[in-house]
């Protein structure tokens, strides 16, 4: 299975904020829209991420506060990103040894969407389930061998 089957299932809503959209307009933003992360765009280029892990240290280094800062100084700069065509099993792989929960899923300079940990869990959990029916099936229709009816 590869990302964009991934994407095709998921929808193509994608949440954006720029580098000087404030941490609270973005923490807002997060929350609203009940998302873990925010693509951070600049001139129509992926520039960053902000996850909520980005968000807890930036309240960590405030002694509890969000302050007036601005995605720009908080955000991960250099995300990793994945293609549509990356199979699903390379992305786990990535995610686990990054410690990525969402990763911008990119062509050239086209992002076409963010695909989280979540995302990948419930695709694998449902291919594996069409795949355990389809075995299921198989063995129940097993033709019968000669003499054994």
């Amino acid at each position: 299975m590869k990302v964009s089957e991934i994407l095709k299932v998921k929808g193509d809503i994608l949440y954006t904020v720029t580098p000087d959209t404030s941490v609270r307009d973005a923490v807002h933003a997060m929350v609203e829209k009940d998302i873990g992360s925010l693509v951070v765009m600049e001139f129509g280029e992926l520039v960053g991420m902000l996850s909520f892990r980005e968000v807890m240290k930036t309240i960590d280094r405030n002694s509890g506060q969000l302050g007036d800062a601005t995605v720009r100084g908080h955000m991960d700069d250099h995300p990793i990103t994945i293609t549509p065509d990356t199979e699903v099993n390379e992305v786990r792989r990535i995610m686990l040894e990054k410690h990525a929960r969402y990763v911008p899923v990119m062509a050239a300079k086209t992002l076409y969407g963010v695909i989280s940990f979540y995302d990948v869990a419930k695709a694998v959990l449902e291919a594996q389930s069409f795949e355990n029916k389809m075995l299921k099936a198989y063995i129940r229709d097993w033709p019968a061998a000669e003499g054994e009816e």
